[in-house]
């Protein structure tokens, strides 16, 4: 039963990460990645925030949404 509670609390962390990393990259130029976290489930990252993203943290992503802005005007 707590296996199962906490696979329900992961696939929830997962959903609210990409329902935010969708939402991010409708407005920006960068991908935005979710991230797999011990402690907190997922989460949503910026690549901007990072250029290239650090080996730690590239290794752990498990999706990625890419920017929607396009700086071709």
């Amino acid at each position: 039963m707590t296996g199962f509670a906490s696979a329900l609390t992961n696939s929830n962390s997962y959903f609210e990460a990409l329902a935010l990393a969708e939402q991010r990259a409708l407005h920006s130029f960068f991908d935005q990645h979710i991230i797999a976290d011990d402690e907190l489930g997922y989460i949503a990252l910026d690549e901007g925030d990072y250029n290239a993203l650090p080996d730690h943290l590239a290794g752990r992503v498990v999706h990625t949404v890419h920017g929607a802005m396009l700086d071709e005007f």
